[in-house]
């Protein structure tokens, strides 16, 4: 018997969802009402998780979800569920979890199929509709799994408890409590194990596919600015320019794709997500203060400019993602109403984004721009993409200079014309579908980047973060239940939010408070970290779960500790409560922070290079902030740009009101009852912006000259914490690097 509820999906809001809302598969999204239809007809659960830019869900929707033959084997045998793991991350967690360690790998399409008390049995990822690519066709796999269900439903059933059990050993049980947090030495025994995966010939680490991996290069930053060894600040530059350089950046439009699928950094896989273009344009601001390189801050001001044009929604806040596909250019079907809604077969990879040589001539109308916007971006006439090509940085302005004799200047300006035209005549292209769900923890991260591009670049940026992180308060945050949601769409708030939509947003409010000094910001900051303590904290298992206290029970209450697309969770949480723990009267904050790296502690030491955050987080507790207090009506303009163009890695930048009286209403606002430390007795002298420089409890006399009191934070910086035994990799010893 089949399901007699047919497709769902249209009453969805996700995008990814509503894609699927015309299979004739009759999908259910994940609820109450599609696991009890599971357990009425006692069939299996076949699970689907996927994201609206994914490139390999559209190819299996395309050979499988739209056959009628396989959806009619589907709809008889299984419940069918649907899943945006953009919008219930929980969910793919869990189900990732045991993919990777069953098969090895994971990603999406995810595929899992369940017992009706949703534990695991057969788990996968894409599949073909026929045999081939060393994997079983969908169709034979799913003929076979309805007998094996029929015939041997004992024997899958044991299978399901055992790797549910497996799944909760992973996910959900910590490793032990009462240990001791790592100390300053970890920061450095990290970046020797991240060395040493370091691709020194086309930068980035590993031989492989090439992702963005910026928790690490802000370790290597932070290690070379410790210790002097420049081999960690070498690497990290080389990486940031082979991304800067290469396919993963859009280098007319601006803004970052997904990842490369070659160690070359040449071809992308061209989904733009706003997570990635957050975490990047935020690491090279570090890149430009750490190394006073202007190229690096001209991607993060190109960054915030492809997401402020492609990715902000109307009223503030930002969009997920812009699809990997689009039609080709020479299309001539009509374009939909809803195009991230509307399956289009003619989609291809990458059309909206590579060219020719000769439609390059045809966008611009000077031939020699033409031309040397060709050779500047490496585009031929055979290509490096089916024929076409992927712009990558060939040749350098300096470079075509010499060939060309004539000056930098010129050919710059030629190229630049060239761009401006090139963009404008992609902008008649058909455009890739936008995934238009605004997130809670997403908007946090590019709320983060944005409020630091504001200190680092000018003020201009801290307007468009304050909007976003306003839109997200007004839309998904309940003040009086102190309670988050994760996702709004054409109106509607849906799915509870999970640490990381707490923690990235309370970093970002944190942010936006130093940008601006606005008390409500750190207000705002103050209620979430207070939300994290109350939904998050488990005080027997020392631990933060990526869940909340009252949320949907699944086969295990996950914890999120690696890096992954998107920073871990625990790692963030852990490093802003002890921000926060600066601005409250009480210890909680840190008491957790620490807990939370002790029980972790040999879980982070044994893989570093996966809990970049959570090792950033635990370098910050143990050599304390740098705090910079300044007593002011509001920083002044040449503060901001000292401050902002020195590489601080541990700044926590804090305006305050100059006299007491005004002080006394931030308190009341903030409900304190006396100052904390980072405010107290820190007035301005002598009527002019002041500034205290202080670490643990070490502060530099009051300063109204900002050089001055930058030249205490010299003194005030923390030891290299070198361990005897540390195999940081000196510059001269890059035999391990890969070559």
């Amino acid at each position: 018997m089949s399901s007699t509820d047919g497709n769902r999906l249209s009453e969805e809001k996700s995008p990814y969802l509503r894609q699927h809302a015309d299979n004739p598969v009759d999908w259910q999204p994940w609820d109450e009402r599609a696991l009890e239809a599971a357990k009425e007809r006692d069939v299996p659960i076949f699970l689907s998780v996927g994201y609206s830019s994914c490139h390999w869900c559209h190819v299996m929707a395309e050979e499988s979800f739209e056959d009628p033959a396989i959806a009619e084997i589907l709809n008889e045998h299984f419940v069918p569920i649907k899943v945006d793991r953009e919008e219930r991350p929980d969910v793919d967690s869990v189900y990732q979890t045991i993919c990777g360690a069953v098969t090895g790998q994971g990603g999406w399409p995810l595929s899992v199929w369940l017992t009706p008390e949703g534990k695991p049995f057969y788990v996968g990822t894409y599949f073909p509709r026929n045999e081939g690519h060393g994997r079983p066709g969908f169709a034979d796999l799913l003929t076979n799994i309805a007998n094996s269900w029929a015939e041997s439903r004992e024997d899958i059933e044991q299978r399901g408890d055992q790797w549910a059990e497996a799944i909760s050993g992973e996910l959900e049980d910590p490793p032990g409590s009462g240990g001791e947090p790592p100390g300053a030495e970890l920061l450095a025994d990290a970046a020797g194990t991240i060395l040493r995966s370091a691709d020194r010939e086309h930068g980035g680490f590993g031989t492989g596919q090439k992702f963005p991996q910026t928790g690490r290069l802000h370790l290597l930053l932070r290690t070379a600015e410790r210790t002097g060894r420049g081999v960690a600040g070498e690497v990290a530059r080389e990486t940031f320019d082979a991304m800067a350089e290469g396919g993963l950046r859009d280098h007319v439009g601006g803004g970052f794709h997904r990842y490369c699928t070659d160690r070359e950094w040449v071809v992308p896989h061209f989904e733009k997500m706003l997570y990635d273009n957050a975490e990047l344009s935020r690491g090279y601001l570090a890149a430009y203060q750490a190394t006073g390189e202007e190229k690096y801050a001209g991607v993060a001001r190109e960054t915030f400019g492809f997401v402020e044009r492609e990715l902000t929604h109307p009223e503030g806040g930002f969009y997920s993602t812009l699809d990997a596909q689009s039609r080709a250019p020479d299309s001539r079907r009509e374009e939909s109403g809803d195009e991230a809604e509307d399956h289009d077969p003619e989609r291809e990879e990458g059309a909206f984004y590579v060219w020719t040589p000769a439609e390059v001539r045809v966008a611009v109308d000077d031939e020699t721009s033409a031309e040397l916007f060709c050779e500047r971006y490496g585009i031929t006439e055979g290509g490096n993409f089916e024929g076409k090509s992927v712009l990558t940085e060939s040749a350098s302005v300096d470079q075509l200079a010499e060939e060309h004799d004539r000056t930098p200047e010129e050919i710059e300006a030629d190229i630049e014309r060239a761009r401006e035209q090139v963009f404008a005549a992609r902008a008649e292209r058909p455009r890739p579908p936008r995934d238009e769900k605004v997130l809670a923890g997403w908007n946090g991260l590019m709320i983060a980047a944005l409020a630091e591009g504001a200190i680092v670049l000018g003020e201009r940026y801290a307007n468009p973060a304050a909007e976003a992180l306003q839109f997200c308060r007004e839309h998904l945050w309940d003040a009086e239940e102190k309670r988050l949601q994760r996702r709004y769409k054409d109106g509607e708030v849906k799915v509870q939010g999970y640490l990381e939509d707490y923690a990235f947003l309370a970093r970002g409010a944190l942010a936006c408070y130093e940008a601006t000094g606005e008390v409500a910001h750190l207000r705002f900051a103050l209620d979430l970290a207070d939300a994290i303590e109350a939904e998050f904290w488990d005080a027997e298992a020392e631990t933060l779960y990526f869940t909340p206290a009252g949320g949907e029970d699944l086969v295990a209450r996950p914890q999120e500790l690696s890096d992954q697309s998107t920073p871990s969770s625990t790692g963030v949480a852990c490093e802003t409560l002890l921000a926060l723990s600066n601005f409250v009267s009480h210890d909680r904050f840190g008491e957790i922070a620490g807990a939370v790296l002790g029980t972790h502690a040999d879980t982070i030491r044994a893989d570093p290079r996966m809990r970049a955050s959570l090792v950033l987080a635990a370098d910050r507790r143990a050599t304390g902030w740098l705090e910079c207090t300044v007593a002011a009506d509001a920083l002044p303009e040449v503060w901001r740009e000292r401050i902002g163009g020195t590489y601080l890695p541990d700044r926590l930048l804090s305006v305050r009101p100059p006299t007491e009286e005004g002080l006394a209403e931030w308190l009341d606002a903030l409900d304190l009852k006396e100052a904390p430390p980072i405010w107290a007795s820190r007035e301005q002298q002598g009527g002019e912006p002041t500034i205290y420089v202080c670490r643990d409890f070490t502060c530099s006399p009051p300063e109204t000259d900002i050089g001055e009191a930058l030249d205490w934070t010299e003194d005030l910086a923390p030891a290299d914490g070198l361990s005897a035994d540390s195999d940081l990799v000196d510059q001269d010893e890059n035999d391990d690097l890969i070559p």
